[in-house]
């Protein structure tokens, strides 16, 4: 796998120019977008007059630059592509130098060769389930708590998984008195990660007696599950759902969308 943006260094600085712009907009000055991406101003100045004609900025003054809506969308796809590539090469390249956290699945000695796995999103370390992927103990872990685990060899393959989004309706259409719980419940209880947005999403999981497992910052936290293999529901107010569906866009994570009021 490669990242096209990282191929074309005018596309990687285009790139740059556009979060730098999104960053300071609507103000924008070209010599200080010049001197944190280190290059001319001149430069930057040609970097505006091609993302303008691409429709991916808007100017309404010489100074006053606004990144509009294909714009934020070209960040977003370039950035989860970015993301990938260096996810691909932490897994890949530099796995072998690094230390991983495992839970012990028994009783690990320092320098014991251990194998690895990952189950419901964490890593477990094993000296008999011969899983192809194995690095060296750097301490003695206990069954059931962590060890570290470094020199691992081998490609541990991760099938990014689906997220189930449950809109709820907002409050001013009945909130979690007017959720179909009935067929909430079945979804929330059949995936392994549940996470909410909104309060009204809190509150109609509290109908149902279910502790989502997070709530602030529950959109990055369900796309990092489906990342480590974890299928996770989201229960989530109905305004949210388009920049959530945008965002999942981008990193190229499958989901689907439930509308649970009543009457759906």
């Amino acid at each position: 796998m490669s990242s096209k943006i990282l191929q074309s260094k005018s596309e990687m600085t285009k790139f740059q120019v556009l979060t730098e712009i999104a960053a300071r907009q609507p103000t924008v000055r070209q010599k200080e977008v010049a001197v944190k991406i280190g290059i001319t101003p001149q430069a930057v100045s040609e970097y505006i007059k091609e993302l303008t004609a691409e429709g991916l900025i808007h100017s309404d003054g010489r100074v006053r630059y606004k990144i509009t809506k294909d714009g934020v969308e070209w960040v977003l796809e370039n950035a989860a592509e970015l993301r990938r590539y260096s996810q691909l090469v932490m897994e890949d390249i530099i796995s072998h130098v690094s230390t991983w956290t495992a839970i012990c699945d028994e009783d690990i000695k320092k320098e014991d060769k251990v194998f690895i796995e990952m189950r419901a999103g964490l890593l477990y370390a094993s000296k008999t389930k011969d899983t192809g992927i194995y690095g060296t103990a750097i301490m003695t872990g206990e069954k059931g708590f962590d060890v570290g685990v470094t020199d691992l060899q081998g490609y541990m393959h991760t099938e990014t998984q689906s997220i189930t989004i449950c809109k709820i309706p907002r409050i001013k259409r009945g909130g979690s008195s007017h959720t179909n719980l009935d067929r909430l419940k079945p979804i929330v209880e059949s995936k392994p990660y549940i996470a909410a947005v909104g309060t009204e999403a809190l509150m109609a999981l509290k109908r149902l007696g279910i502790e989502p497992n997070v709530m602030f910052g529950a959109p990055e936290s369900v796309i990092q599950a489906a990342y480590h293999g974890l299928a996770s529901a989201l229960v989530i107010v109905e305004d949210e759902v388009p920049y959530l569906m945008t965002r999942l866009e981008s990193e190229d994570i499958p989901y689907e969308i439930m509308d649970m009021s009543k009457g759906k």
